[in-house]
């Protein structure tokens, strides 16, 4: 099995040295670059499983490498972990409204930050075949015939919480936005305010069991599926 490949963007050649020497030392096959442009170039030729994202680097920014690599099919399931400076008027909201998985402000202290890399490559990712069929662990979703398992069992989701399962397991790991919920859960319901979104996360979660846990509040922000929950509660 190879090992994980992050793309590592950072303009700052003291943080970059730095960083690529922990990385690899933790054994990943680490790309560097320091502007957006080369970002972008190495995500989509090099598929990275993780990209760690200085915000403000040169020629594209990091909120924009962000969003481009969350809009192209090819690179829209890589993981990004944001690199923030204290005193940059860019909060949490607007990292993971861009759509970043993690992020950690600078300056940072190398042993917690590999901790969050560690956790994010852990993240299952979604069960390959025709793109109609995603699964975590005991959870199997068929859009095709609008069927949800939970270890083994038929569980009856409305459309909405169909739509809610479906956007969260397509993305582990990702917050949402309540905005966001709200679109993915267009349909027969589509002039839900956005505070009923609260209510059918409370009814998901009823409906999910043990993986209940998974369904995480960020406050502020909305919601995420935190994969890694699970085996916390069940230990």
């Amino acid at each position: 099995m190879s090992e994980p490949r992050i793309l590592l963007v950072e303009d700052d050649p003291s943080i970059s040295e730095i960083l690529q020497h922990n990385l690899i030392k933790a054994g990943y096959d680490v790309i560097a670059v320091s502007d957006g442009q080369a970002a972008l170039h190495r995500a989509r030729s090099h598929s990275p499983d993780l990209v760690v994202l200085d915000l403000m680097i040169p020629v594209i920014d990091g909120l924009e490498v962000c969003r481009q690599l969350r809009s192209d099919p090819r690179t829209q399931e890589i993981r990004v972990l944001m690199l923030t400076a204290k005193g940059e008027e860019m909060d949490e909201v607007v990292g993971f409204n861009m759509g970043a998985d993690d992020y950690v402000t600078k300056p940072f202290r190398i042993k917690p930050l590999m901790e969050r890399i560690k956790a994010q490559l852990r993240r299952p990712a979604v069960s390959a075949g025709t793109g109609d069929v995603v699964a975590f662990d005991g959870i199997e979703m068929n859009r095709v015939d609008h069927l949800v398992t939970i270890d083994g069992e038929e569980a009856l989701l409305t459309p909405t919480e169909f739509r809610l399962l479906w956007a969260f397991l397509r993305q582990q790991g990702r917050t949402f936005t309540r905005h966001e919920l709200m679109d993915c859960s267009r349909g027969e319901d589509a002039n839900s305010l956005e505070r009923t979104i609260d209510v059918h996360i409370r009814s998901l979660r009823k409906k999910l069991g043990d993986y209940a846990a998974c369904v995480e509040t960020v406050r502020g922000i909305g919601y995420r599926f935190r994969p890694n929950v699970t085996a916390a509660v069940s230990s």
